[in-house]
């Protein structure tokens, strides 16, 4: 599933389209696409791993799930879940969910959620987690209402920098650490889209997918953890379990 960082990488490739209109549009999307043909789109959004084409009075919402792709000017020999053709090129994606949102994005979303977003509020996500004081922190910091764009990747790589075991309960952890995990939950996803950008992310994994851990030479564990049962990679050495 593509993490926050990835969403604002296709943000970027597709502003050529910004102010552009539609001039054909087809998929196999169950929303009514015809509604796309001749509107303008007025700008791109991204909140959390949600894509946003916003047009006048309505806006497609891309989520691209576990699976989903997409094509900026080139197409897939499978068909698109939604494929919008402009005057200077075309965007495809395939599956992947998409909705529409009928009118002002700006009241659909709260950007202080979203990691990336300039009005992102580490206050807000503090209150958020004292709400939550009784859940492991692996769930909460996977809760899109709290640390909107972050994923199972960032997820893991936050813990280790923060020495926090995933299994940990949220109302256990010292203040200071919660302050440093709500600090780096940001941080490293603009680290993440800046050594995405360079092909280079997988060689600053510290945790995940690793075996070793390398600050203990010990065996990193791997283990389905949490209501959400995703995959978390620890060491039990340096990680400190918080119960």
């Amino acid at each position: 599933m593509p993490e926050g960082p990835s969403i604002v990488i296709l943000k970027e490739e597709v502003q050529q389209f910004t102010g552009q209109k539609v001039v054909s549009v087809s998929g196999n999307s169950s929303i009514d696409i015809n509604r796309l043909q001749n509107k303008t789109i007025h700008e791109f959004k991204t909140w959390g791993k949600h894509f946003l084409i916003c047009f006048n009075g309505f806006t497609v919402k891309i989520h691209l799930l576990m699976f989903g792709t997409y094509r900026v000017n080139e197409r897939k020999e499978t068909k698109p879940r939604l494929s919008l053709v402009f005057a200077n090129g075309e965007l495809n994606f395939y599956t992947c969910s998409i909705k529409i949102l009928e009118g002002d994005i700006n009241s659909i979303y709260d950007w202080s959620t979203d990691v990336m977003n300039v009005n992102w509020d580490p206050k807000k996500a503090k209150m958020s987690l004292e709400k939550r004081s009784d859940k492991m922190i692996c769930d909460v910091i996977l809760d899109q209402d709290v640390f909107a764009g972050v994923g199972n990747i960032i997820k893991n790589e936050v813990l280790y920098r923060c020495y926090i075991h995933p299994e940990s309960l949220v109302g256990k952890i010292p203040p200071e650490d919660i302050n440093q995990l709500i600090s780096e939950c940001s941080i490293y996803s603009f680290e993440f889209l800046y050594w995405k950008k360079k092909y280079e992310l997988k060689q600053h994994w510290l945790a995940y997918t690793k075996s070793t851990c390398l600050r203990c030479n010990l065996p990193i564990i791997r283990k389905h953890t949490g209501d959400r049962n995703r995959r978390s990679f620890f060491c039990t050495n340096c990680q400190k379990l918080y119960e």
